[in-house]
């Protein structure tokens, strides 16, 4: 597929099959393909959680209150996390590696939709109280000294978005000549 392509096919989906898992092998390639993102220093501080039980997919969808339910049903999540020791840009280190992710699932016919986890509270009426990334650690392994960037769903769809509506973005360039 066309880089070009590419891009104009990612698009956020919602709306999966749960009966069509996504193979290992696929699996496999999506996460080589997001590990091989570059990171700052070369630090490789981005992990990789997947989350393929039903249930616990089920009880992710509850980390918030707003732009999480949809997880329900969904036949994978890979969480993004980033190693807090091994860098302290580990957010934009994890933020690109989760594009490429994105980017390799719409290689391998996927669906995605990315939910932002870091700095986000369960509950939106209670900004100051429980956070999403405490929540998970209820339930999820993740590792000690890492921290939740955001999670990515996956899983294939028979729904197709409509194309990005045509914007004028000149306004959001700037040139120096």
């Amino acid at each position: 597929m066309e880089f070009k392509e590419l891009l104009a096919k990612r698009r956020s989906v919602r709306k999966f099959a749960t009966d069509r898992p996504v193979p290992a092998d696929v699996v496999d390639r999506l996460l080589a393909a997001a590990l091989a993102a570059p990171s700052s220093r070369n630090s490789r501080s981005t992990r990789l959680l997947v989350v393929d039980d039903p249930d616990a997919v089920a009880r992710m969808a509850d980390m918030r209150d707003y732009g999480s339910g949809f997880l329900k049903g969904t036949p994978l999540a890979i969480v993004v996390l980033g190693d807090t020791q091994r860098s302290d840009l580990w957010e934009v280190n994890a933020a690109i590696a989760a594009t490429l992710l994105q980017l390799a699932a719409v290689d391998e016919g996927l669906a995605s939709c990315w939910v932002q986890i870091a700095g986000r509270p369960r509950r939106k009426e209670a900004p100051d109280g429980e956070r999403a990334a405490d929540y998970l650690r209820g339930f999820l392994p993740i590792p000690e000294g890492c921290e939740p960037l955001c999670a990515v769903a996956l899983g294939y769809s028979d729904f197709r978005p409509a194309p990005l509506p045509e914007a004028d973005d000149t306004e959001r360039i700037v040139r120096m000549r």
